[in-house]
């Protein structure tokens, strides 16, 4: 066992090194810093109240380290690694939530339609603090995550607190497959198209071009209502498809890493798949991520009308780096930038008219929807 704890304490502390010694390389005290460190383990080894797993400690002291940085940086040991590739065609299943860290706590960033989340009534920024009795706080996203994991049909006790609200909410949910249709369209007053975008997938672009050309050719329609709430982004790709649809020129999103040559912009080819149609978003907290470059970008041109809530605020690209040990971090590597050159993170989307929610079941219906209700209204005069 001491000779396991030695392995793991030097790998640990090489790791330490080399971070630290790259990123606060003016830290003159940064060898104090890594003995020390070396000191609190060798005290947690010889003097904890109980036996302690030796390899989870210094996958708790790597994680750490990533999670000083970010809410979105973590480590993945092989186990958690293997188990996020696994597909969850029947074998595992979910409760349709996109989640983040925020203060070492399991926050939701938005549910999915129709999801068990969504039905059981959790909602976006609420902060997840029990997972079937067990303490969030102090555990890594990548831990939390695989707690909520689990066969399809078995169920799981969440507790979650929200802002404003003193008591807590506890939630028994049964986890289901999770099936998304990223599309769904409607028609209002003969004229209006309404498109639900609900994530950024492969095959979202596709698809609502596909309901555009459709509501056009059949009913001959003007106006567009796009709504994102709810939507925690997805592929960065889909999110420059879609916005390049509704614009003829001018930059869509840039990206800006550490490294100068990495940076990227992307710009919109000509062709108004609307013709310059009237274009209202919808947006909320709950929008997220590519949901967030896509109304950002509207909003910059002057090519749409934001209604409903500032978004949620995460404008930070993510990579997946394989290790050695089959493992991997999820570290962020470069950020989101606005064509104004504004950066989405920590301040989201804010929308050119505030129309607060009354009821965040979004299930396209004009009596209890009270922001595509004033987009209605804004249309029609």
């Amino acid at each position: 066992m001491k000779n396991k704890f030695k392995f793991y304490l030097i790998f640990t502390l090489t790791i330490l090194s080399l971070i630290r010694t790259s990123a606060f390389s003016s830290d003159e005290n940064i060898y104090n810093k890594i003995d020390l460190f070396s000191e609190v383990l060798d005290k947690i080894n010889k003097e904890y109240v109980e036996d302690v797993n030796q390899s989870d400690v210094m996958d708790s002291a790597i994680n750490g380290v990533l999670q000083s940085l970010d809410p979105y940086s973590s480590y993945m040991s092989p186990e958690i690694l293997k188990e996020m590739q696994t597909e969850t065609s029947g074998e595992f299943g979910g409760l349709g939530i996109e989640v983040g860290m925020e203060a070492g706590v399991v926050k939701v960033i938005s549910p999915i339609d129709n999801s068990p989340a969504y039905k059981a009534g959790v909602k976006a920024g609420d902060y997840i603090v029990k997972i079937n009795d067990i303490q969030v706080q102090g555990k890594s996203l990548t831990e939390a995550v695989d707690l909520m994991r689990g066969p399809v049909g078995s169920e799981i006790k969440i507790t979650v607190r929200r802002i404003g609200i003193k008591k807590s909410f506890i939630f028994n949910i049964t986890r289901e497959i999770i099936k998304v249709a990223s599309v769904k369209s409607k028609l209002f007053d003969d004229n209006i198209g309404y498109l639900r975008l609900t994530s950024f997938n492969e095959n979202s672009s596709k698809q609502v071009k596909e309901k555009i050309n459709k509501l056009k050719n059949d009913n001959k329609v003007k106006y567009f209502i796009l709504d994102m709430r709810n939507n925690p982004g997805g592929l960065l790709s889909q999110a420059i498809k879609i916005t390049d649809f509704f614009l003829d020129n001018g930059e869509i999103v840039s990206t800006k890493s550490r490294k100068s040559n990495e940076n990227r912009k992307w710009f919109a080819k000509k062709g108004d798949i609307i013709n310059g149609g009237t274009l209202i978003v919808l947006i909320n907290y709950g929008s997220a991520s590519a949901s967030e470059i896509v109304a950002g970008a509207l909003k910059d041109h002057k090519r749409a009308i934001l209604i409903g809530e500032n978004t949620y605020g995460k404008g930070s690209v993510q990579s997946i780096i394989p290790l050695n040990n089959k493992g991997a971090i999820r570290l962020t590597v470069s950020k989101y930038y606005l064509p104004s050159g504004k950066s989405i993170s920590e301040v989201g989307v804010v929308p050119d008219i505030v129309v607060e929610e009354e009821n965040d079941k979004f299930r396209i219906n004009t009596e209890t929807d009270n922001q595509l209700k004033f987009a209605l209204k804004l249309i029609n005069g």
